[in-house]
């Protein structure tokens, strides 16, 4: 690895703690909900039916199955998913976004909107946020369901 290369993922890695710790800060406090929980919800409310597998939305979350069913577990206690059952296989399961959490996603959603914008208003154009997305976009461009679109 080169010397730019590494300073490149030093510096991505930097900025997701710095991304994570300020975004999951004002989820919890607005939300309610962990930075992961909030993406969880996002990823359930683009998914055909509104409904994934654990092991689709682990690869989503980049996080092991186990650890979807140890987040779902309290969402589902408040209502916000579900579990389902597939019709055809019993040993599937789903995760399902309940409809009373449809409005809570989309105001989730409005935040991460709100706070995008907020981070970069004063640091960058959108020329240069357009091209930052690209790139970032290209390094990860086999990472299933993108919630930007």
């Amino acid at each position: 690895m080169t010397q730019t290369s590494f300073a490149a993922v030093v510096g991505l890695i930097q900025a997701n703690a710095f991304l994570e710790a300020r975004f999951s800060s004002e989820l919890a406090s607005v939300h309610g909900l962990g930075l992961k929980e909030a993406l969880l919800l996002m990823h359930l409310e683009r998914a055909p039916l509104q409904r994934l597998t654990r092991v689709d939305i682990a690869k989503r979350l980049h996080l092991n199955p186990s650890t979807v069913t140890r987040m779902a577990l309290p969402l589902e206690k408040i209502g916000l998913v579900e579990r389902q059952a597939d019709a055809r296989d019993a040993r599937l399961a789903y995760v399902a976004l309940t409809e009373s959490a449809k409005a809570i996603v989309q105001d989730v959603r409005a935040t991460f909107e709100r706070r995008s914008a907020d981070l970069f208003k004063d640091r960058w154009s959108e020329a240069e946020i357009a091209t930052f997305a690209s790139l970032l976009g290209r390094l990860s461009a086999n990472t299933p369901s993108d919630l930007a679109e």
